[in-house]
């Protein structure tokens, strides 16, 4: 199973990063699906 680090800029600016085995769920997920359901981070 293969491991993916990724780092995604944020609407405001900022760098969020992240480790995931599915990249195309894990995008979905902090975009958010559905709209208004996106990921939160500190």
């Amino acid at each position: 199973m293969a491991w993916y680090v990724y780092m995604l800029e944020c609407a405001d600016d900022t760098l969020y990063t992240g480790v995931t085995t599915d990249m195309k769920r894990r995008l979905s997920e902090h975009n958010g699906t559905p709209p208004g359901k996106g990921a939160k981070y500190t």
